[in-house]
């Protein structure tokens, strides 16, 4: 009967979908550079048609595999399933990328179209019964199957998918969790959404030199460039971006202007207003409690750590706790020091929140003689990117080649093409510094496609790093903090794990539990402070000499400076994020008083603000990161321990270690578990002292 209809529609109507067809760029091959996406060619009206026609290819794949005739089996099933929705996955590479990095209006209109679809669309697999048992018959007889290592993973990361998401519970259960699955994805959209539009809400625009008073020439340059784009010319504009905030905080003499910036940045979220996010945030720790339980679980982070190398809750908090002891202690130490500032100067106050960073810039420049501002001609961000380049090289062989002609999103986009030890073509790296209203705040890394392979063929991986850096201020060029520096070479360390993962199935190439993830990034920092390295790279923009030997040690001296605050506004966090996913959440929360509660109980002392408060806590909304925050601390204590290896060996670029930690800890994912692949590199499971000698804390 179907084919009949399809026989009776008009034939200039056939035409026209097929037209359509061809003018969509998602629905044609890509004649680009290395198939990447042609970004010139993209409107936000392809968003909508393109993934109509996704969720019907796939269907149609599932349904293939669902109705096929034969026993299942590796092949027919597992790989099948592994290999369905590319086009899903080409689109929503492009569309997830683009909504973060460069979104508009429509965009987030059409993301409000499309998440209920979506989320209906993956519901619909998630718990197709038919798929799960046919996915259930070759776990079952997986043993007798003659399969290798990757395949075996493969297959039961599969089945685990399905079975942690529901697929074997009674039909009236499957249906709650759709509906829960379809309002999380909601509430998740809505609360980065109210996010985007507080951060973009906030500006302080000064119109009087006096209120600059102590920031440095290349930060007044910088807001002065800012406020004249929005048609204040001759103001001073800062934002809720980092490279505005951060140092408004540390130089600025207006302290009543610190309190200002600082309060609205905690206030993110918070103000009562049409982005208030205190009851859809309330909302979405009761969905996801209720998910977890449904699933056999008492709360949502029992739920997330069962994956997880911690394993469980209870292991993550005595972690946190090992390192918030020693981190607590030393930052009632620094209070002291900065209080003592403080009366020297005749401040008659005590230090508040909004003090904290500018009296610890008075500190370090006392104890250590050491401006921040002294750095930054030596580190522009062309010479960090360079030195990143180099790092990499000597590690890996890689070299980047710069390809204008490779298709962006935006004029300040960098595209390169990266270049293996062999000579032959690894992937395509597009690098987005600065801070726009179109961009979400904060650093990431991501891909516009994944490595992977078709027809035994490799597919090389589209690479994409984004921050959010100061911008060239006049005829000086962009130039980066410390603090910006080491994200930069963090990004690139994920971008790395990104180029290099090899599997031959989507699901497992780079298949690393969520507190694994972040050691390919952390581990990558450690070599951009090493002097032998600073000397290649940190070259001062005006004279081109190298940074001198005497502000490098003085890098040294002050390398564990200030690491009480640090740990504890990031463990604060950590411990915020897993207290909500533990906690028993009654409609009627009030997120501020169980905020207020929670670091009572910890121990935070007021002076300390957590780095992401709950209204703000954007890695928590969406998922990813979800009773997950402490993962950046546990790879610490595997990137701690991993540099250790090769520090030990008195060469930090030691070939034989590089070799092995590409090959185990970024290529082979899909060979083994975290810690497997780790032992593999290191010969023996990671030791927490590292991590604590590294941070000053032991």
């Amino acid at each position: 009967m179907k084919k009949l209809i399809l026989l009776l529609i008009p034939i200039s109507m056939m035409v026209s979908c097929q037209q359509a067809k061809d003018q969509n760029p998602f629905l044609t091959e890509w004649d680009t550079p290395f198939g990447t996406p042609p970004f010139h060619l993209i409107q936000d009206e392809h968003y909508i048609p393109a993934y109509n026609e996704a969720i019907a290819q796939n269907n149609a794949e599932i349904e293939a595999i669902t109705n096929n005739p034969d026993e299942p089996n590796f092949e027919n099933t597992i790989v099948a399933f592994d290999k369905s929705g590319e086009l899903m996955g080409k689109i929503g590479a492009v569309y997830g990328g683009l909504s973060s990095a460069n979104t508009s209006d429509r965009m987030q209109e059409i993301a409000r179209e499309i998440t209920p679809l979506l989320t209906a669309h993956r519901n619909a697999i998630r718990f197709n019964q038919d798929l799960f048992e046919r996915i259930k018959v070759v776990y079952d007889k997986r043993e007798s199957l003659n399969l290798d290592v990757e395949q075996m993973r493969v297959v039961e990361k599969i089945y685990d998918d399905f079975a942690r998401n529901g697929a074997a519970l009674p039909e009236e259960q499957r249906n709650e969790l759709k509906k829960l699955n379809e309002r999380m994805s909601m509430v998740s959209l809505n609360l980065n959404q109210n996010l985007l539009a507080e951060n973009n809400g906030f500006k302080l625009i000064l119109d009087n030199e006096a209120d600059l008073i102590g920031l440095p020439s290349d930060v007044i340059a910088g807001a002065a460039q800012a406020a004249k784009s929005e048609g204040h010319e001759g103001k001073w504009l800062f934002d809720m971006s980092k490279p505005s905030w951060t140092p408004f905080l540390q130089f600025s003499e207006r302290r009543d202007l610190r309190e200002k910036i600082l309060t609205a940045y905690c206030m993110r979220g918070n103000n009562e207003n049409e982005f208030d996010n205190k009851k859809l945030f309330v909302e979405l720790m009761m969905l996801r409690k209720q998910m977890a339980q449904i699933l056999g679980y008492n709360n949502y982070a029992e739920y997330f750590t069962a994956e997880q190398m911690a394993q469980n809750p209870e292991t993550v908090f005595n972690f946190l706790k090992e390192v918030w002891n020693p981190a607590l202690k030393r930052a009632k130490e620094e209070y002291t020091d900065m209080q003592k500032i403080i009366d020297r100067e005749g401040g008659n106050f005590k230090l508040q929140s909004w003090d904290w960073w500018y009296y610890a810039e008075k500190v370090r420049k006392e104890k250590y003689n050491l401006d921040q501002e002294e750095l930054k001609p030596y580190l522009t961000i062309d010479n960090v990117r360079e030195g990143i380049f180099y790092v990499t090289n000597k590690l890996y062989g890689l070299t980047y080649k710069k390809r204008p002609d490779i298709p962006v999103y935006h004029e300040e986009v960098q595209a390169f093409e990266v270049i293996d030890r062999d000579g032959s073509h690894l992937a395509v790296l597009l690098y987005d510094p600065h801070p726009r209203a179109t961009k979400k705040s904060g650093a990431w890394c991501g891909t516009y496609r994944s490595g992977s392979y078709k027809d035994g063929n490799k597919i090389t991986p589209v690479v994409t790093i984004v921050t959010n850096f100061s911008r060239p201020v006049g005829d000086k060029p962009a130039m980066l903090s410390w603090d910006e520096t080491e994200t930069f070479f963090h990004e690139f360390g994920h971008a790395l794990h990104n180029f290099f993962a090899d599997g031959q199935y989507d699901r497992t190439s780079r298949s690393v539990p969520r507190d694994y993830v972040e050691l390919p990034s952390q581990v990558m920092e450690n070599w951009a402070g090493e002097p032998e390295v600073l000397k290649v790279y940190a070259k001062h923009y005006q004279t081109g000499e190298p940074i001198p030997d005497a502000l490098i040690e003085k890098m040294q001296s002050s390398s564990k400076f200030s690491q009480g605050f640090t740990n504890v506004e990031y463990v604060s966090a950590a411990y915020l994020d897993m207290a909500w996913h533990t906690a028993d959440i009654p409609q009627d929360m009030d997120v501020n008083k169980f905020e207020t509660k929670t670091m009572n109980e910890l121990g935070l002392i007021d002076e300390i603000v957590p780095r992401y408060r709950t209204t703000n806590f954007g890695h928590i909304f969406s998922g990813g990161y979800a009773a997950g925050y402490y993962v950046y601390l546990w790879a610490g204590q595997l990137d701690a321990d991993a540099f250790e290896a090769f520090k030990e060996t008195g060469d930090l670029f030691n070939q034989e270690l590089a070799a092995k930690f590409r090959k185990y800890c970024l290529s082979e994912n899909a060979m083994g578990e975290g810690m497997e692949q780790y032992i593999k590199f290191r010969g023996k499971a990671p030791s927490i002292d590292p991590l604590l000698r590294q941070r000053g804390l032991k």
